[in-house]
C-alpha cells in the first residue's frame, strides 16, 4: 500500500516500510513525514496483526536526511526555526518507533545520513549492504546532530568515536560500522541484504509477545539504575509468564515440538 512518499508491504506478519522518494535519496520532507506517520499508525493497529517492522529505502539510498531543498509540498524543510520542525515532526515519530510493541529491523541499502542515520539506528537489528554508509552530515551545513544522535552514538560506540563522527562529518562505511559495534550484520549487496534482513524479520515475526517486552527493557537500561532494572525484569517476567505465548512455549518444550507463537 502507498502513503505519501512511503510504501508499506505486509507479508507473513512483517510490515516492510520503505522510504520512497529515490530521486532525492529518500530525503525526508513534510510530505514524507506525513506518510511515515500514516504508515506507522497502520503498523500500530492490533487489527493489522503486524509482528515485526522492517525499514528500508527505495533506490540507491536508505535516507539522506532532511530535505533541505523542500519536497514540493509547499513547506520547505528547516525554514525558520529548525528546532520547531524537530519537535513537531521528527520527535513524535522517533518516539513512536522507540515505543513499538514489536521488534524493528532496519535494512540500510545506501546512504544513511543526518536524521536518516537516526532512523537506521532505531532498529533493534541493524543490517546493511557493503555499499551502505553512515554520515553525521550536520556540520557540513552548519548544524548540530539531531534525531537523538547525541544520545545514541556515545552509548553505542563510545564518546570519542561519536564526537569524531559529528565533528569531522566523514562517511562511516558499513564494514567499519560493524567493526565498531554500531550495526549487527553486513551483506555483500542489496539483494543479499533484503534476503538476510527479511529472514531475520520473519523469524522475529514468528516469535512470542515477549520480544516486544525485551526491546523495551533494553531501551530502559539507558536511564535505569541497576535496582530499577531488577524491578523492571520482575514486572516484565510476570507479564510475559502470564501470556498465551509463554503457555505455548512451555507446552511445546514438554511435548518436544516447535512452538506456535501467536504474538499474544
Amino acid at each position: 500500500m502507498e502513503f505519501n512518499r512511503v510504501s508499506l508491504d505486509i507479508d507473513e506478519n512483517v510490515a516492510t516500510l520503505t522510504f520512497n522518494d529515490p530521486e532525492v535519496l529518500n530525503a525526508i520532507g513534510p510530505a514524507m513525514l506525513s506518510g511515515l506517520n500514516d504508515a506507522l499508525r497502520f503498523v500500530q493497529s492490533p487489527a493489522n496483526r503486524v509482528r515485526c517492522l522492517m525499514i528500508t529505502g527505495a533506490g540507491r539510498g536508505f535516507c539522506s536526511g532532511a530535505n533541505l531543498a523542500g519536497d514540493g509540498s509547499g513547506s520547505g524543510e528547516n525554514e525558520g526555526n529548525a528546532g520547531s520542525s524537530l519537535r513537531s515532526g521528527y520527535h513524535p515519530l522517533l518516539l513512536s518507533l522507540r515505543d513499538l510493541d514489536i521488534p524493528i529491523v532496519t535494512a540500510v541499502n545506501g546512504a544513511a545520513a543526518g536524521v536518516g542515520m537516526s532512523f537506521a539506528l532505531i532498529g533493534d537489528i541493524v543490517c546493511a549492504s557493503k555499499n551502505a554508509f553512515f554520515l553525521q552530515a550536520f556540520a557540513n551545513v552548519g548544524l548540530v546532530p539531531d534525531g537523538g544522535a547525541t544520545f545514541m552514538l556515545p552509548r553505542l560506540i563510545g564518546w570519542s568515536r561519536a564526537v569524531e563522527l559529528s565533528l569531522l562529518a566523514e562517511r562511516l562505511p558499513a564494514e567499519q560500522a560493524l567493526d565498531w559495534g554500531l550495526i549487527n550484520r553486513v551483506y555483500d549487496d542489496n539483494d543479499a541484504l533484503m534476503a538476510g534482513a527479511g529472514e531475520i524479520a520473519r523469524k522475529l515475526a514468528a516469535g512470542p509477545k515477549s520480544l516486544g517486552m525485551i526491546r523495551k527493557m533494553y531501551w530502559d537500561t539507558w536511564h535505569n539504575a541497576y535496582e530499577q532494572q531488577l524491578d523492571l525484569e520482575a514486572r516484565m517476567q510476570t507479564s510475559a509468564g502470564a501470556s498465551q505465548d509463554s503457555a505455548e512455549g512451555r507446552a511445546a518444550f514438554l511435548e518436544k515440538r516447535k512452538p506456535d507463537f501467536k504474538g499474544a
